[in-house]
């Protein structure tokens, strides 16, 4: 009788060690260390101002880190070099960032669309100017994320004629045309009416089942209790506590992760 193999456990598509974000004297991230395996779903709690937001922007560095190393898929991202007083600079190109931001998608907040582009155009828009795909295919190819997120219909309307949950699901459609291996919400259903929210949740949940690898930064409590592998709670600049949903969420460790919950107590989870 041979032994079952260990399983190996699959390296970590994101590795991120020490990230730091000033904004002048001001430092917003002051050290996060996150490991983000394949398949993984991590939700990201936080009062306003904790750093949850900047955090993503990092990720997809729209916000350069001030220092710490990012790694993707076993690569560091940027150039690093030491300086004389021995600490390390990481330099980026626009070339380098262009390809990771095409690797790791971002959802915003505010959806963010083009309002002078249809639904189609603007989910066409990076196939064209960033893949170099030629109009005929990108416009399949957006066509198809359109109805996967239940908009086949709304290809030719304008933002200005769509709903909020309508055109974050543009949105969503968008970054899945690029076909990232890690996406990014940033808290994608706080500018929505609260019965537009269901549908962009649904989308969301969607992904879940297809195994998509994601962050997500959200103050719905009771989703994250469902959709997240696992739960971030950052406080301050810093992961404050983190674990699997039963343990941030319901049973919490950290005083600061309690009072945070307790002002969500309404969602049933």
């Amino acid at each position: 009788m041979t032994d079952t193999p260990t399983p190996v456990p699959s390296a970590p598509l994101l590795r991120v060690t020490e990230l730091r974000k000033q904004f002048g004297p001001a430092e917003v991230l002051k050290g996060i260390d996150l490991n983000v395996a394949p398949g993984d779903r991590i939700a990201i709690l936080g009062a306003s101002g904790s750093g949850k937001s900047t955090l993503l922007r990092c990720l997809n560095f729209m916000e350069k880190p001030s220092s710490g190393r990012v790694e993707l898929g076993g690569s560091v991202v940027g150039t690093e070099r030491m300086l004389r007083d021995g600490r390390v600079q990481t330099d980026y190109s626009e070339r380098e960032l262009t390809r990771v931001r095409q690797r790791v998608g971002m959802v915003f907040q505010q959806f963010n669309l083009f309002p002078h582009m249809t639904a189609l155009g603007n989910v066409m828009e990076g196939l064209l100017t960033v893949k170099g795909l030629a109009r005929e295919l990108a416009a399949t190819q957006a066509r198809v994320q359109l109805a996967r997120v239940g908009l086949a219909d709304k290809a030719d309307e304008y933002p200005a004629r769509l709903s909020g949950g309508q055109k974050q699901r543009v949105a969503i459609a968008r970054a899945l045309a690029m076909e990232p291996e890690l996406l990014l919400f940033d808290e994608p259903t706080s500018a929505l009416d609260p019965e537009l929210v269901g549908e962009v949740l649904r989308v969301i949940r969607a992904l879940v089942d297809e195994g998509r690898t994601m962050l997500l930064v959200t103050h719905e409590v009771g989703f994250a209790y469902h959709f997240a592998s696992r739960v971030l709670f950052i406080a301050d600049g810093v992961i404050h506590e983190q674990g699997t949903p039963e343990e941030v969420l319901k049973h919490p460790r950290q005083a600061r992760t309690q009072a945070f919950l307790a002002r969500h107590n309404e969602f049933n989870f």
